[in-house]
């Protein structure tokens, strides 16, 4: 019952951080297994990775319903995360550790207040008006730059994506998190099949029950987030990240 309770609560945090900012569940779920059910860090993240897949999938495929994706520049921007990725990861390797394991909390918490305090209100039309030459080179530079923080920190792939979706390509909220979440899909799909292949099967009952607790509530995030006005869902989108970010810290320093 213990484990299904934290499972059940992380995929809360998850699943609303997915759902409503394209959010890694890495971020959430991670922390949550490692400090409450005592799991190795690496089987942690794999089973974070895996709640990602479905989590990303519904909440791409919803948004892609309501005409919030991308998925022409989304791919793009994919396949530069994932060559990044593994570059980020090879210079992380050759370097002694660094001090940026709360990157991605930090980040979480600035982004939030960010959100709140300045609305992204960028219209559909004004990204549309880019051409198609320059939003490709815009959408391979930052896939790179996500894939390489990806692979040299380990985490922050999601907002720091998000930040890039909208700051530099000017995409509106909404779409901004239907592509991240697109994109997430593959990331995470990749990352989990490599980290069970590697560390072996995680703990089946903290899977199945990850799994369905992000699923079902990165539904339902989503669902509400295509059909909130682009002011309230900045709003949300800010309270949600805050307070998952504030949660993240207060775990991370429970031990």
């Amino acid at each position: 019952m213990f484990k299904f309770l934290i499972c059940f609560l992380a995929g809360i945090g998850a699943g609303l951080g997915t759902g409503f900012a394209g959010m890694s569940a890495a971020a959430v779920i991670s922390p949550m297994l490692i400090t409450f059910l005592d799991m190795p860090a690496y089987e942690a993240i794999g089973i974070a990775l895996a709640s990602d897949v479905l989590a990303s999938a519904v909440s791409a495929y919803t948004y892609g319903r309501n005409k919030h994706l991308d998925i022409k520049n989304g791919f793009i921007m994919m396949v530069a995360v994932l060559l990044f990725t593994m570059v980020g990861s090879w210079v992380a390797s050759l370097l002694p550790n660094t001090a940026m394991g709360h990157f991605s909390v930090v980040m979480t918490l600035l982004l939030g207040i960010k959100f709140i305090v300045k609305p992204i209100m960028t219209e559909r039309r004004r990204r549309e008006g880019v051409g198609a030459k320059k939003r490709f080179f815009q959408s391979v530079i930052c896939g790179s730059i996500v894939g390489f923080i990806c692979g040299f920190v380990g985490a922050g792939g999601g907002m720091m994506m998000l930040l890039l979706l909208t700051g530099v390509l000017g995409y509106e909220l909404k779409t901004a998190v239907g592509t991240s979440v697109f994109i997430m899909t593959f990331t995470a799909l990749t990352g989990a099949v490599s980290h069970f292949a590697i560390g072996g099967a995680p703990d089946l009952w903290c899977l199945v029950f990850c799994v369905g607790s992000t699923l079902l509530w990165a539904r339902v995030a989503a669902l509400f987030a295509n059909r909130a006005q682009p002011r309230t869902l900045n709003r949300v989108v800010g309270v949600v990240l805050v307070v998952l970010g504030a949660a993240i810290l207060a775990v991370t320093y429970i031990k």
